[in-house]
């Protein structure tokens, strides 16, 4: 029994320490992500020429988080659930030179979404999301290397439209490849990079001879109303002629009597 009671006395005291140190490494844990300034939902650590490497990859993310330190120079966003982006949801973050957004579930970003970007960001990182389409909107005048590819690209009228007011470096828009199409009778290949694609086809074609084909028809219909207008004003005024007519006609005779009673007047 003695030895039972060390045995079991000796375990517990070791149990003890081993919670105590997981219980102390966590504190400390927590005390240098006060320190510091980090996201809870990240792991920061500082540059050799100032400012923080912010690490949020693989944590399960549905949203950017919203306490990013300030100075934050890279930032990995990478390996999460995120399917949109937010206008200004890195509005706070005037030093960020690189950001990775790879390898979420993307589908939308809202006009906005990377402003106050502008002077600072260098690298964007958008592959292996589920973007279809770019708008100017988006990305707001951004001048980094973007990487866009393992993106279901669709190739139409609107994407063509919007690929020359984007100003990111022209090597970044080789990685539009397109997935999906529209005119489908045009033939564009599943695979081929956007920019041959565009320089190649009008992908407005269609577009442009429907807007033609609407507009034949509004124009159409204000012609028709035009002419029941004129229709209707001509009949209007017809009426109206014709009984200003005939009080006309009436006239003479009642100009008559006063001649006739004047007459009978000198004779008398």
């Amino acid at each position: 029994m003695p030895l039972l009671a060390e045995w079991l006395l000796c375990h517990s005291l070791v149990a003890c320490l081993l919670l105590h140190s997981l219980a102390l490494g966590a504190t400390t844990a927590g005390l240098h992500r006060a320190n510091t300034g980090c996201s809870e939902s990240c792991y920061c650590s500082e540059m050799a020429d100032g400012g923080r490497v912010v690490r949020c990859s693989n944590m399960h993310l549905a949203e950017v988080p919203h306490d990013l330190p300030n100075d934050t120079r890279r930032l990995y966003l990478d390996g999460n659930l995120l399917t949109t982006i937010p206008a200004d949801a890195f509005a706070g973050l005037p030093l960020l030179n690189e950001l990775d957004l790879s390898h979420n579930e993307l589908t939308q970003m809202e006009p906005g979404a990377f402003r106050g970007l502008v002077p600072s960001l260098r690298s964007l990182d958008l592959s292996s999301n589920r973007l279809t389409t770019l708008e100017p909107e988006v990305l707001g005048g951004l001048r980094a290397q973007a990487n866009l590819t393992h993106n279901p690209w669709h190739c139409d009228c609107r994407l063509q439209v919007a690929m020359p007011r984007l100003d990111l470096e022209p090597v970044s828009l080789a990685g539009v490849v397109c997935h999906t199409s529209e005119p489908k009778d045009v033939g564009v290949d599943t695979g081929v990079p956007f920019i041959m694609v565009a320089a190649d086809l009008d992908l407005c074609a269609g577009l442009k001879r429907t807007t033609d084909v609407a507009m034949l028809v509004t124009m159409f219909g204000w012609f028709a109303m035009v002419i029941s207008y004129l229709v209707y004003y001509v009949r209007h005024n017809q009426e109206d002629t014709r009984r200003h007519l005939e009080y006309l006609k009436s006239l003479p005779s009642k100009l008559d009597r006063p001649e006739e009673s004047s007459k009978l007047s000198t004779v008398v």
